[in-house]
């Protein structure tokens, strides 16, 4: 079982879940799950966008470690999840189906490069009662999302763009390859660093995929970050914002994405983009 004790008294050194569920899953690794020999972990050589990757997991053990991570942030928060028939989760879980069905793309999966093939997903969403302006997605697709996101987020599409970098960190093994760079699997996450900043770039730009392929407005990503930047300059730093790259450089990067991603699109659905012909 992961220790309480531990987990309280990251949470009076660390403001906010997204470190939370970096500390569990450290927790999850330190109490049995390790790390596996090389011929039997995910992914090694190219990661998303053909970059090198390597993982320190096997499937089965990235998807358990996000199960166990998953379990412990629920019952830490248990009387503040709302009920699923609140409008806020039902916006959340229709924009998440939505996404993942994306995801599920094969021309899309092909074009990012993401290895899917093998894991397990349980696409899973709850929505908790808190100020913070914030979401995370676990190894395996379950998420947290927080009522103070879904105030700030102006239309579902805005909601999208959030949802659909988390849900790519997800889809890119960001967190087993956490494991894989540290030489004891959970340096990082003690020190608080979720996900490096090159990671974050990534699932902007896979986020941005999934927002236009599932028929969202991409241009609201740019929108929800330039509202971002407007209350961390007025001293309300969101969450979201700690460990990322700075709201100008990311804004500038979606608006160099989005006519190459909308031209991807445009390619897919006039059929000059087809899947792969299955073996």
């Amino acid at each position: 079982m992961l220790s309480l004790a531990g987990i309280d008294l990251w949470k009076r050194r660390h403001r906010g879940y997204r470190y939370l569920a970096g500390s569990i899953l450290a927790a999850a690794l330190l109490v049995g799950i390790g790390c596996a020999p090389a011929e039997e972990r995910g992914t090694g050589g190219q990661g998303p966008g053909r970059r090198p990757q390597q993982l320190a997991l096997t499937p089965e053990q990235e998807f358990e470690l996000g199960r166990r991570a998953y379990l412990q942030v629920l019952s830490e928060m248990r009387g503040r999840i709302l009920p699923g028939d609140d409008p806020r989760c039902v916006t959340a879980q229709h924009v998440t189906a939505r996404l993942v069905k994306a995801a599920g793309i094969e021309p899309l999966q092909r074009e990012i490069n993401l290895h899917v093939r093998g894991y397990r997903f349980d696409w899973e969403v709850h929505v908790v009662q808190s100020d913070q302006v914030n979401a995370f997605c676990l190894p395996g697709g379950r998420m947290i999302v927080f009522t103070g996101l879904m105030a700030v987020a102006h239309n579902d599409d805005q909601v999208a763009a959030v949802l659909g970098h988390e849900i790519a960190h997800a889809l890119a093994h960001h967190a087993n390859e956490r494991v894989a760079r540290d030489e004891f699997g959970h340096v990082s996450f003690l020190r608080g660093k979720a996900y490096d900043r090159a990671q974050e770039s990534e699932a902007d730009h896979i986020g941005l995929f999934l927002v236009v392929f599932a028929g969202y407005r991409p241009e609201e990503a740019v929108r929800f970050w330039e509202q971002m930047e407007r209350r961390a300059a007025g001293g309300q730093i969101p969450e979201f914002l700690s460990d990322h790259p700075s709201g100008a450089h990311r804004i500038r990067n979606f608006q160099t994405w989005i006519p190459q991603v909308l031209a991807g699109k445009k390619a897919f659905d006039e059929g000059r983009v087809v899947p792969t012909a299955k073996r």
